[in-house]
C-alpha cells in the first residue's frame, strides 16, 4: 500500500484533516470543560457558569449568588484542573511510550510508577497523614521506583530496552506485593478501605494546592514531548534505522522516558490509579489522525482530557454516591478497545 504521506498532496491532505480533528476536539473540550463546572449535586445553570468564568477577565455586571461562586471557583474548577492535568498527561505519557518502544499494547505504569505510588499512598495512610501527605508520599515513591527500575540495567550493564521493560516488570511486581501485604495487615474499617478507594482513582480529594504543586512539572514534561514529537517518529522505526539518520539514541529515548514517567507519576499522585486512558486513547487518537506522533500527541493530549473529563461527570453524577473513576474507565475502555481491535483488522498483522 503506498505511503499517502510521501506525496506532498497526500501530506497536504493529512495535515487539513488532523486541523479539522483537532479544532474539533477543542471544541468538544470547551463544551465539557463548562458542562462539567455546571452540572452536579449543586447545579449551576449554564449561562450562569459562563459568566462566572467570564468575569474573571471582563466586566460582567453579578446576576449570580456567592453560593454559585464558591462552587465553582473552590471545588469543581480543582476539580476540572485535575482532570484536564490526569487525562492529558496519561494519553501522552502512553502514546510516547507506545512509539519509543514500538508496542501499542505498552500503557504508562510499564515502568511500576503507578504500583510504587501506590505503595506510597498506602504507607501515607498508615500514617494517617492528610490528603497532601498521601498525594506527596505517592508521589516520591512513584518516582523512586522509577528511579530503581532505571537503575537495574546499569547494574548489569545491559541498557537494552527488552532489559528495561523486565526491570519495570520485576519492580511493579514487587510494589504490587508490598501493597498487597499492606492491605493484609491494614485496620479493614478504616486503613484498607481508604487503600482501595485510593487505588480506584478518584478526584474527591483534589485541592488546589496539589493541583499548584504538580501542574508546573506535567506542563514542561508534555512541552517537551510535544517538541520532540517528531523524533519518536524516528525513534519508532527502529534503533538502527533511528542512528542511521544521525539521532543520539539513548539521549532522546531518556529524555522521552523521564518526561512520559513524570506525567504517570504525577497524575498518580492527583487522582490514584486509573486504567485504561494511557492505553486506549493513543489508538483512538491513531484512528483520527494516523500513526504519524507530530499529529498523534497533540491529539492524544486533548482526546485525553475529553475522556477524563466526560468520565468525572459521569462518575459524580450517576448515583449517589462518587464512583471510583478505574472502574468507569474499565467499563468504557474495554469495549472501546475491542471496537478499536475490529476497526484496524485488517491492519492487524
Amino acid at each position: 500500500m503506498p505511503d499517502l504521506c510521501a506525496a506532498p498532496k497526500g501530506r497536504k491532505c493529512l495535515e487539513s484533516r488532523y486541523r479539522r480533528v483537532f479544532w474539533a476536539l477543542i471544541l468538544i473540550l470547551a463544551v465539557l470543560f463548562f458542562l462539567s463546572l455546571s452540572v452536579g449535586r449543586y447545579y449551576v445553570p449554564l449561562g450562569e457558569t459562563v459568566k462566572i468564568m467570564f468575569s474573571l477577565i471582563l466586566p460582567i455586571q453579578q446576576t449570580w449568588t456567592d453560593m454559585m461562586e464558591n462552587v465553582i471557583y473552590n471545588i469543581r474548577l480543582p476539580r476540572l484542573a485535575a482532570a484536564i492535568l490526569v487525562g492529558a498527561g496519561l494519553a501522552a505519557s502512553g502514546a510516547a511510550y507506545q512509539g519509543i518502544f514500538r508496542n501499542p499494547l505498552v500503557s504508562p505504569d510499564l515502568l511500576g510508577v503507578s504500583a510504587g505510588a501506590c505503595v506510597g499512598a498506602a504507607c501515607a495512610i498508615f500514617l494517617r497523614l492528610n490528603n497532601f501527605g498521601i498525594q506527596l508520599a505517592a508521589l516520591g515513591l512513584g518516582l523512586v521506583t522509577v528511579l530503581l527500575t532505571v537503575s537495574i540495567p546499569r547494574i548489569f550493564r545491559n541498557d537494552s530496552t527488552l532489559m528495561l521493560v523486565l526491570s519495570g516488570v520485576i519492580v511493579g511486581g514487587f510494589m504490587s506485593s508490598i501493597l498487597g501485604l499492606l492491605k493484609y495487615v491494614a485496620d479493614p474499617e478504616e486503613e484498607l478501605a481508604s487503600i482501595v478507594y485510593w487505588t480506584l482513582g478518584s478526584f474527591s480529594a483534589v485541592r488546589r494546592d496539589t493541583i499548584l504543586l504538580v501542574a508546573p512539572a506535567m506542563l514542561a514534561a508534555c512541552l517537551v514531548l510535544l517538541l520532540l514529537r517528531w523524533r519518536i517518529n524516528l525513534l519508532s522505526l527502529g534503533d538502527n534505522e533511528a542512528k542511521a539518520l544521525g539521532m543520539n539514541l539513548k539521549q532522546i529515548r531518556g529524555i522521552c522516558i523521564v518526561c512520559a514517567t513524570l506525567l504517570t507519576a504525577c497524575a498518580v499522585c492527583i487522582s490514584g490509579t486509573i486504567g485504561w486512558v494511557g492505553l486506549i486513547i493513543p489508538h483512538l487518537g491513531r484512528l483520527l489522525t494516523g500513526q504519524d506522533h507530530r499529529y498523534l500527541l497533540p491529539v492524544s493530549v486533548v482526546l485525553g482530557a475529553c475522556f477524563m473529563i466526560a468520565v468525572d461527570i459521569v462518575a459524580r453524577n450517576l448515583t449517589g454516591s462518587e464512583i471510583p473513576l478505574s472502574i468507569l474507565t474499565g467499563l468504557t475502555g474495554a469495549p472501546l478497545f475491542v471496537w478499536l481491535v475490529v476497526k484496524q483488522k485488517g491492519r492487524i498483522r
